[in-house]
């Protein structure tokens, strides 16, 4: 299935070459395909701000880079470097607040810059360290879609419809996708009837990126509006409804794109299985619940411009909701799988290697 999934690639969001990051604009998919270009880490930061580049993990990858362009930056003016690196550290952190995988690269970049040891170059040493973050989620995504299209094959064995939500796939991640990833993995091995992508207001992550993405790989997919979702359970046959997840709290509570709670509600009525694939980056076990994070809003005037009108009106732009893990039936993460998560299962889980 590796080989098969690498062959059948397509779409790259994220390219780190010449000492610059090269990221493909989100905003302008998919009636055209532009690359922004990032040299420092102002740059860096506001292409995450205004959602060039979009997704928990290609967030995370980023913002490595970005640290990478920061040292360079700081390393060229003298004096005491690494204190005006912190800055750049934070300027990144402040960038999207709720999404986990970007304070954990974050971290983990911190952490190697304190391991240096002289005469280490430690622009190298952060290059190299970034560069292994965006690898190993390209690997871990292969894992998690070989790991998540078993558990589909298990639970019924034939070609079947899933629903999905917001953007999980390639341009959300340095590889193939998470919840994109295992529905890939399904069609290439003939589960794949129909997907049905939830349009995703107001962004359109989507009707704009999901379906963009599956159409150029020639799998099969209908885009809905999201308001069309508990229809959709009720009456097409859906057997899943498989997303991705911004941050996991350590009960198992998923923070993900607005409008995955409700979904999650009308596929357990409606008795469809509800399939989380994230890192296990995404993870927060220091987050009991995910009544402890944050919640992003964007700008309400994302939401005034209605086809060119403008609403003069209060308006409410939350992008996550939290989805209580007793609505969750698997999680799906490149350690394994966890079914029914609650906070001694994810425990156990962390404490795994990561499988191959």
């Amino acid at each position: 299935m590796r080989d098969r999934l690498l062959a059948a690639e397509k779409v790259k969001a994220i390219d780190w070459r010449d000492g610059a990051l090269h990221l493909l604009d989100q905003r302008a998919l998919p009636s055209r395909e532009s690359w922004v270009t990032c040299t420092t880490v102002d740059e860096v930061a506001q292409a995450i701000r205004s959602m060039v580049v979009r997704g928990a993990s290609a967030i995370g990858i980023s913002a490595a880079y970005g640290l990478v362009l920061a040292a360079r930056s700081r390393l060229a003016e003298g004096g005491d470097w690494q204190a005006a690196w912190e800055e750049d550290y934070a300027l990144l952190a402040d960038s999207r607040p709720t999404a986990a995988n970007l304070f954990w690269a974050l971290q983990r970049m911190r952490d190697r810059l304190d391991r240096l040891k002289k005469p280490a170059d430690p622009l190298a040493v952060l290059e190299a360290e970034a560069i292994a973050i965006h690898e190993s989620d390209r690997e871990a995504n292969l894992v998690m879609a070989q790991l998540g299209v078993e558990r589909i094959r298990r639970h019924q064995g034939n070609a079947q419809a899933i629903l999905t939500h917001g953007n999980a796939g390639a341009l959300s991640t340095g590889g193939v996708g998470t919840a994109l990833g295992v529905i890939r993995a399904a069609f290439l091995e003939g589960l794949v009837e129909q997907v049905y992508a939830n349009e995703t207001r107001p962004w359109l992550q989507g009707s704009r990126l999901t379906a963009w993405e599956l159409a150029g790989e020639g799998v099969p997919v209908t885009v809905n509006a999201d308001s069309a979702g508990a229809h959709i359970l009720k009456t097409k046959g859906v057997t899943w409804v498989v997303v991705g997840a911004d941050c996991i709290a350590a009960n198992g509570d998923v923070i993900g794109k607005i409008g995955t709670y409700q979904l999650a509600v009308c596929a357990m009525h409606h008795g469809v299985r509800f399939m989380v694939v994230a890192p296990s980056s995404t993870l927060d076990l220091m987050m009991a619940t995910g009544e402890d994070v944050a919640l992003e809003e964007r700008d309400p005037d994302e939401l005034r411009d209605i086809v060119g009108q403008w609403l003069e009106v209060d308006t409410y732009n939350p992008v996550f909701d939290v989805t209580p893990a007793d609505l969750i039936d698997v999680i799906v993460t490149e350690k394994g799988i966890v079914e029914r998560p609650d906070a001694a299962k994810l425990a156990k889980l962390m404490c795994r290697k990561r499988l191959h």
